[in-house]
């Protein structure tokens, strides 16, 4: 067998691996916070039109307001540099009002916690994708 064969087949067990343990590996995060953050800027303020919680993994929603005017987010009026957290205790769609999303609204969806094998591991590919698609762009330093 070839060096280049081997390592088409080292490759695809290792990739196998991965996809085992994340499929069949329990579901553990430091902080049970998912952050929302209302950012101080010179233009209109982004935030997203939806926000994604797991039940027992990622169900508290942390608000943030790092900018210096106050936000409206569903009842809760966040004053300039304060935090709120909001825990959410049954999957379902919430919708809030929020005075910077898009449509003044912001629908926070919390899901069950996904069952090993597929479920699990479609969650967590999900979840890497909201985090490189939500990663800061920044320029480098000069």
């Amino acid at each position: 067998m070839s060096l280049a064969r081997r390592l088409q087949w080292g490759a695809a067990a290792i990739l196998l691996a991965v996809a085992l343990w994340a499929a069949l590996a329990p579901l553990r995060y430091p902080t049970r916070e998912v952050g929302f953050d209302f950012e101080r800027s010179n233009s209109t303020l982004r935030t997203p039109a939806q926000v994604r919680l797991t039940l027992g993994v990622r169900d508290v929603l942390l608000l943030r307001n790092r900018d210096l005017a106050p936000h409206v987010f569903g009842q809760v009026r966040v004053l300039p540099g304060h935090v709120l957290r909001l825990p959410f205790e049954q999957e379902g769609d919430f919708p809030f009002a929020c005075d910077t999303a898009p449509g003044a609204m912001v629908t926070v969806r919390v899901l069950a916690q996904p069952d090993p094998g597929w479920p699990r591991l479609r969650w967590r590919l999900q979840v890497l994708g909201d985090a490189i698609r939500t990663m800061p762009v920044r320029a480098p330093e000069a």
